[in-house]
């Protein structure tokens, strides 16, 4: 049974629902909030929230520096004629937000990263041998979303998104691919969530995809290909592909059933084209890359919702607030327990001391239940450098000598994964 602020007796799916709402539990844990003064569809983090966010960003850098990734910084505005050129401005400028007029200059607030990839790419020549560059940020985006369709973090005016885009060679194209299925395979094992199903997003009625057959039947068939070297079981629909390509679309679902698209992958002939990317082949001639479009967690926002909901606040030992809750029985071992908590410190965790003055030891135990790990110091494991070790599903492995439990408590967050003991 997934672990909230309080125990569940299952009776309904409406309790269970409210229950595990992101944007109940996120204020109850201090994660963040909104401010009408800042306006809707623009929650801020507070401390809690905002280690979630950070710790989560740097393993997405760190699981993409391992795969071979370099990252960039892009601005979040953009002349309008760079959309204009990249299909958007044509496509998508009902969700963008209007022209500021800057001298003779119109800016817009970007509503994508990829635009700015393309740029950064053209902006050096390129050999076939740097293929395939994969090229990463976590990026601001921002959407002009209607104020009805707001809520908590899933839908907000302003996106963090984990983007990346391959610049590769056809050839490289499917191994690409499949290859960033693989590393949101990884990360989701990491982050203690899982798929609903996958999903093949093609183009349906409407004006609104860019209007070249040829590039759709080939992007598709890429796909596919990917999907089938992949072993993965898919769904087709029809109408949910980006304006320029289809997507292999990663959904993820809640306590009510409702499904979200969490991870993308594309693969791109049209940006490419309208920004006239190119690199030098081994016949010393130009040649056209393709653009591999990849998301492992999508928008930080989203991902940390669907965190909050899935774990009801418990995340991950790598990934919680507080990895670590140090509580000394009575007065007089703080000074033993401070120093674990110094030791703690010098080991990279994050770690709290709850004293006596924050209440008796069960109330403590109590207030620290989502805390992957505590350490009860008495009189005895005092005297002894030593602590009684309970964690947080309710198993106690025992006393340990404090050293031997920071090493532990260590290695299985170096480890991430959702176990909490080996």
């Amino acid at each position: 049974m997934r672990r909230g602020v309080r125990l569940l007796h299952r009776g309904s799916l409406t309790e269970e629902t409210t229950m595990y709402d992101h944007r109940r539990l996120g204020r109850e844990l201090d994660l963040f909030d909104t401010d009408p003064l800042m306006g809707a569809g623009l929650p801020y983090w507070l401390p809690d929230g905002a280690v979630v966010r950070h710790t989560l960003e740097e393993y997405v850098r760190d699981a993409e520096r391992a795969a071979g990734y370099r990252h960039v910084y892009s601005p979040v505005l953009g002349k309008r004629e760079l959309y204009e050129i990249s299909g958007h401005w044509a496509h998508y400028s009902d969700d963008m937000y209007p022209p500021m007029q800057l001298g003779s200059e119109q800016v817009v607030l970007r509503p994508s990263l990829c635009p700015h990839h393309a740029l950064i790419y053209r902006s050096r020549s390129h050999s076939y041998r740097e293929l395939p560059l994969r090229m990463a940020e976590v990026g601001a985006m921002y959407r002009s979303e209607l104020s009805g369709v707001l809520g908590g973090l899933t839908r907000v005016r302003a996106i963090h998104l984990n983007d990346a885009h391959i610049f590769c060679t056809l050839e490289q194209a499917v191994d690409e691919a499949r290859g960033a299925l693989e590393l949101i395979a990884r990360a989701y094992a990491d982050l203690g969530i899982r798929a609903a199903r996958y999903r093949l997003s093609l183009p349906g009625e409407g004006g609104k995809y860019v209007a070249d057959p040829a590039l759709w039947q080939r992007a598709t068939a890429l796909l596919k290909e990917v999907l089938a070297e992949s072993g993965v079981v898919y769904e087709e629909a029809a109408g949910e592909a980006a304006f320029y390509g289809p997507k292999i679309d990663v959904q993820i679902a809640d306590a009510a059933g409702r499904e979200a698209t969490l991870s993308t992958v594309q693969i791109d002939f049209h940006q490419p084209e309208r920004f006239d990317l190119h690199y030098i082949g081994a016949d010393g001639a130009k040649h056209r890359p393709v653009m591999v479009h990849r998301s492992v967690i999508g928008s930080v926002e989203r991902a940390v919702a669907h965190l909050v909901e899935e774990h009801g606040g418990a995340f991950p030992a790598w990934l919680a607030p507080v990895q670590l809750v140090v509580l000394p029985v009575a007065e007089e071992q703080y000074e033993r327990a401070r120093a674990v908590v110094d030791a703690a410190v010098a080991r990279g965790l994050r770690v709290e001391l709850a004293g006596p003055e924050q209440g008796s030891l069960g109330a403590r135990i109590r207030a620290a239940r989502l805390v992957p790990y505590q350490a009860v110091i008495g009189a005895r494991e005092a005297e002894g450098e030593l602590v009684a070790v309970r964690l947080r599903d309710g198993r106690r492995p025992g006393v340990l000598p404090a050293d031997v439990l920071l090493h532990r408590v260590a290695a299985r967050v170096a480890a991430r994964g959702a176990a909490l003991w080996e």
